[in-house]
């Protein structure tokens, strides 16, 4: 991709009127600048997983209890879920140049003092003003991504965003698992420090300005989804750890996120000046590929969190082991989004290509739901390749038909609603598929069992079962710890199979989206996914 303007000081860059092919902003070192982008979101989507494996040791470290050290987590994904709206706003006030270089300098902060925490209350304070933060950077990264590119380079310029969010949550795990187990669970914070540091000094030499928007803030709509995404993010994340709707928090987080979600939307189609502006909605492609980003969310996000415990549970592969068997499915997404960018730009069809990348998926998932406790690396391999192609099919062309009728305006509120959409379908995702494996684990546990019983009157003879008795529990510990691995394993194959319908039934869906001439051939000048 070439520079996509003359150079200019990027202190003095203005936004352009876009006219043709030319960017909508100007800047000074495009490449630096794209690379100083990429830096910033892939330390932010890095660290929605890196923290994940090391929960154990800090829960050692910090003295805090299994079920209190989980609001390690929580804290980052509420944070960034109630500041992900108001993305828009804030940039249209303070400037989207401020508010990113901002974003970024907060971010490292915030994870310097993660990495400096001696208790649980410090680690929780600091990981929300990381997910804060980290909330604003995802759709600014997006928005200036495209800003700084010509309309006709968008696909390629989106593949290259895209390989960010999507193998971020694939190298997360890995990272974390090595930072862990060599130094020691605050380098899992530390290591955002260099990358960080060179980001933030690129972006203040090369990141241009964009006009600001002054409009007032829409302080009922922000309390009511702030209310609704909290406790839907409560419910989802806390479920898990108070067995449902056995306890009565769950029916609290329940009750007050749906009724703050009615309430956003009479709002939202009521007021004078709403958090999101009503042109989001009325457009046809924007939400059928909210739709699909919240599917994207469910999938990949439920199978990255299915994996590895399956890999190092059952089939006793190491963290490191783990992270090489998954790096296929990071090879496929990086090949498939340098290829979809290329078919956009050759005229193919936007909606078959993402019919196609579903179709893919669905087909990875069939292959999944038949592995078995003997299926080898070659098989767990194949289907993660072929998954990972699938996703990077999916994810670029709905991105750039998603703004394809937007104006550049509008860019950052629909990235902050489409990371908005696909953090919601993961979390969701996660937490159904989790609740759906444990219950099936106890299913399959029990009719296992059964067999086993009935099978032992019927084929083995009465010495044969004395002699097992003689040895104590040990036998009996070995055939339960062998069933439990057969339910588990039944477990993991029904998600996938439902995983799997899932996926087909949205395949035909893509053909709702509407794709014009013009936009087949290359993005129109306003195009803009967020």
């Amino acid at each position: 991709m070439a520079s996509a303007a003359a150079p200019s000081p990027a202190s003095e860059a203005l936004p352009g009127t876009v006219t043709g092919d030319e960017a909508y902003l100007q800047t000074g070192n495009y490449w630096l600048l794209i690379i100083g982008i990429m830096s910033a979101s892939l330390l932010q989507i890095l660290d929605t997983t890196i923290a994940n494996v090391a929960i154990p040791h800090m829960q050692a470290s910090l003295g805090a209890t299994i079920d209190s050290v989980t609001w390690v987590l929580t804290s980052y994904i509420i944070a960034s879920a109630i500041a992900l709206p108001i993305t828009g706003w804030l940039a249209d006030q303070i400037g989207a140049r401020r508010l990113f270089i901002g974003s970024v300098a907060g971010f490292i902060i915030a994870s310097m003092l993660c990495g400096m925490a001696q208790n649980l209350e410090e680690m929780i304070a600091f990981r929300a003003l990381q997910g804060v933060a980290g909330a604003f950077i995802a759709p600014l990264s997006q928005a200036f991504m495209l800003d700084v590119t010509k309309p006709s380079k968008h696909p390629q310029v989106m593949a290259i965003w895209g390989m960010g969010i999507m193998i971020g949550p694939i190298l997360g795990p890995i990272l974390g698992g090595w930072l862990t187990e060599s130094a020691n669970w605050r380098w899992v914070f530390y290591v955002n420090l260099p990358i960080g540091i060179l980001s933030l000094t690129t972006l203040i030499a090369f990141l241009p300005h964009r006009e600001k928007r002054k409009r007032r803030f829409d302080l009922t709509g922000f309390i009511l989804l702030a209310l609704a995404l909290s406790g839907l993010q409560l419910l989802l994340d806390r479920g898990g750890h108070v067995d449902w709707f056995d306890a009565t928090e769950i029916w609290i987080y329940t009750i007050v996120a749906a009724a703050a979600a009615w309430m956003v939307v009479v709002h939202l189609a009521t007021a004078d000046n709403p958090l999101f502006h009503v042109r989001l909605f009325t457009d046809r492609n924007f939400v059928i590929s909210l739709l699909f980003m919240l599917l994207i969310g469910v999938v990949m996000f439920a199978v990255m969190a299915l994996l590895p415990p399956m890999l190092q549970n059952l089939f006793g592969y190491g963290v490191i082991d783990t992270g090489i068997v998954l790096m296929p499915r990071g090879v496929g997404i990086l090949i498939s989004m340098q290829l979809s960018g290329l078919m956009m730009r050759w005229g193919f069809d936007a909606r078959a290509i993402v019919a196609t990348g579903l179709l893919m998926t669905a087909f990875s998932l069939w292959q999944m739901a038949h592995w078995s406790l003997a299926v080898d690396n070659v098989h767990i391999i194949g289907s993660g390749l072929i998954q990972g192609l699938g996703m990077g099919l999916v994810f670029i062309p709905l991105q750039v038909v998603a703004f394809a009728t937007l104006p550049p305006h509008l860019r950052t509120e629909g990235s902050s609603l489409l990371n908005l959409s696909r953090s919601l379908g993961a979390s969701a995702g996660i937490a159904l598929m989790m609740v759906l494996l444990g219950r099936n684990i106890q299913v399959s546990h029990s009719d296992l069992a059964g067999h086993v019983t009935a099978l032992t009157g019927n084929i083995v003879d009465v010495s044969t079962i004395d002699r097992f008795q003689a040895m104590g529990d040990v036998v009996l510990r070995i055939a339960d710890a062998e069933v439990n691995r057969q339910a588990a394993m039944i477990a993991y194959i029904d998600d996938f199979w439902l995983m799997m319908w899932v996926t087909l039934a949205a395949a035909p869906l893509a053909f709702l989206l509407r794709i014009n001439r013009r936009a087949r051939a290359a993005p129109v000048a306003e195009a803009a996914p967020h």
